[in-house]
């Protein structure tokens, strides 16, 4: 790639421990985004001055690892303020396109991968069947001159609550990111595209979400018990708490590879969830190509603005329609797995995580190889991310 007009070529300048620094993928990561997005942010303009693919590509990675566009347009990249908002539109733009999204966020249906998916929960702490961790995060926004008041969370600030499925190993299954900030966990859930796979019975049987008890109790959908029994109920709370903690890591994960997500997002509420999605994908990316999350720019606090992190036992959802419907499947279910306390989690085996990156690495080839979903041979059902 040539340097064009004066800007600045990083990726023939940096090498990959800077590469990584400053735009949180290596130069073979960078390459692989600008390749998938290419057709779609290429300028028809034939001047010799254009911006390329890949100044659009790592301006909009450096927007996303560090939340300040001003950093940006004063990295060395020779743009101005107003090209760099307009490079990172069309850029986040092209990369939430539904297309693309399934690609890179889906839940897994096949038998062979829940299979996967299950057996790495199963090491964390000894709990069955489970398949996904689902929680609700809050991203900070600026207040928006339209429907303000319904942006204000409870605790008090403007934001989006987005409700985030992981894997064991932190891959981000499904991600719905378009909800005000005032919207409870549980009426996203009821609107979202998980709750349909799991009810119309796309997903296989004897599969789990766990979630926290913010969430409505269904057979799909496991939540602690308010107040534990000794006995089997203490024993499935405490390796429920042990494996529902992946979703706490995994948004941590999340925010501290992408900063922008820390900080208050500057945009019309539209654009930031296009800002949400993306940084999920290219989080995606990042666990595919094994891709160790930064140290040196996040902080190791939890995200303390995760959503019903105030405590389970004071958290109470509406009764009726969906929250009761799951309370005997889980009693049965305490009863038949849990009478004897787990081993702690030190002394299970890691052979399922080891055998879900095995997994990635072979998704990897196949992604590399078409840029489609059909590259998969139909692995993932091709569920909307954003759902209107």
């Amino acid at each position: 790639m040539a340097n064009r007009g004066g800007r600045r070529d990083v990726l023939q300048t940096l090498d990959d421990r800077e590469l990584l620094r400053r735009y949180r993928l290596d130069r073979a990561g960078i390459m692989f985004v600008v390749d998938l997005l290419r057709d779609a942010i290429t300028s028809p303009t034939r001047r010799h001055n254009a911006i390329t693919p890949e100044k659009k590509v790592i301006t909009t990675l450096r927007y996303l690892a560090t939340g300040k566009m001003q950093q940006c347009s004063s990295d060395d990249l020779g743009l101005s303020q107003s090209s760099v908002s307009r490079v990172i539109t069309q850029t986040l733009t092209a990369l939430s396109r539904p297309n693309i999204v399934t690609q890179f966020v889906s839940f897994p249906l096949d038998a062979r991968t829940v299979h996967t998916h299950k057996r790495a929960f199963m090491d964390i702490a000894g709990f069955p069947g489970v398949v996904g961790v689902i929680d609700g995060t809050h991203v900070r926004i600026i207040a928006p001159s339209e429907d303000e008041a319904v942006f204000v969370n409870r605790k008090n600030f403007h934001s989006i609550n987005v409700q985030i499925v992981f894997n064991a190993a932190c891959k981000i299954l499904d991600i719905v990111a378009k909800w005000p900030g005032s919207t409870h966990d549980a009426r996203i859930l009821s609107e979202s595209g998980i709750r349909q796979l799991f009810e119309r019975r796309y997903v296989p049987a004897n599969c789990h979400l766990l979630g926290d008890s913010g969430y409505p109790c269904k057979p799909w959908l496991l939540t602690p018990y308010l107040q534990p029994r000794q006995g089997p109920q203490l024993n499935y709370n405490r390796a429920h708490k042990t494996t529902r903690a992946v979703v706490e890591r995994g948004v941590g994960q999340l925010k501290r590879r992408f900063h922008v997500l820390h900080g208050e997002v500057r945009l019309r509420p539209e654009k930031v969830s296009k800002v949400i999605i993306a940084c999920a994908i290219l989080h995606n990316i990042c666990k595919v190509r094994q891709i160790a999350e930064p140290l040196e720019d996040g902080d190791e606090d939890e995200d303390e603005d995760n959503d019903e992190d105030g405590g389970e036992e004071d958290i109470h959802i509406p009764q009726g329609n969906l929250a009761q419907s799951g309370l005997p499947y889980r009693a049965n279910f305490t009863n038949l797995h849990f009478r004897q306390a787990v081993a702690p989690c030190h002394l299970r085996t890691c052979d399922g995580i080891k055998n879900y990156h095995s997994f990635t690495a072979h998704h990897l080839q196949l992604l590399n190889a078409r840029h489609r979903t059909q590259s998969v041979n139909g692995l993932f059902f091709r569920c909307s991310i954003l759902r209107r």
